[in-house]
């Protein structure tokens, strides 16, 4: 049998597991945003993501050139997408810090790679191995009943998503394991 490669760093505290469900649900919706212990990960912001900006977020949009932006597809007019510098960085990643950060768009503010320790996926795209890397080192905490069952649940949404995609309506089957895994919190009380 060979051994799983062993996440690169110390193990980082994820939180209680139910209390971080409530938090990153109310971020993916837009109440508020995430609150990612980061430190210095950068990441996210590393891994040729493309940054969807909501034509509502007027303060973000006045802070990128409108150069960096184009339209979203299969969305209505007025969404952007901010794009990726020839290295798969954000173009508003100066000096290894977000230029924008007290500005930066929803998308920003709610990702949290969290998700992938909570439903056991991994990011599988070659651009995102260092995030692959960053989520096996978060390790959450279950003091309470609330948190095991919560976890169950968002375990058995992860396995029925990748074990049963024609069940799901076409237009949300997932495409990424970041889609996969966001669906599996959204499905989750499907499953207690």
């Amino acid at each position: 049998m060979v051994d799983a490669p062993s996440p690169v760093g110390r193990p980082l505290p994820a939180g209680d597991f139910s209390a971080w469900l409530g938090d990153v649900t109310a971020a993916i919706s837009g109440e508020r945003g995430s609150t990612v212990p980061c430190g210095t990960c950068t990441a996210c912001c590393t891994a040729s993501q493309f940054i969807h900006i909501g034509p509502d977020e007027v303060d973000t949009l006045a802070r990128i050139p409108a150069s960096l932006l184009f339209p979203a597809p299969r969305l209505p007019k007025g969404h952007v997408l901010l794009g990726y510098d020839q290295n798969g960085h954000c173009p508003m990643l100066v000096n290894n810090a977000c230029s924008i950060y007290e500005h930066r768009p929803q998308t920003c503010r709610a990702y949290d790679c969290r998700i992938f320790a909570a439903t056991g996926l991994e990011p599988n795209e070659p651009a995102k191995a260092l995030i692959a890397q960053q989520a096996q080192r978060w390790e959450f905490s279950y003091p309470t009943p609330d948190d095991v069952s919560d976890q169950a649940a968002v375990h058995a949404a992860t396995a029925f998503i990748g074990e049963h995609p024609e069940q799901l309506p076409a237009e949300v089957v997932p495409h990424t394991t970041t889609q996969h895994a966001l669906l599996a919190l959204e499905l989750r009380d499907d499953f207690r």
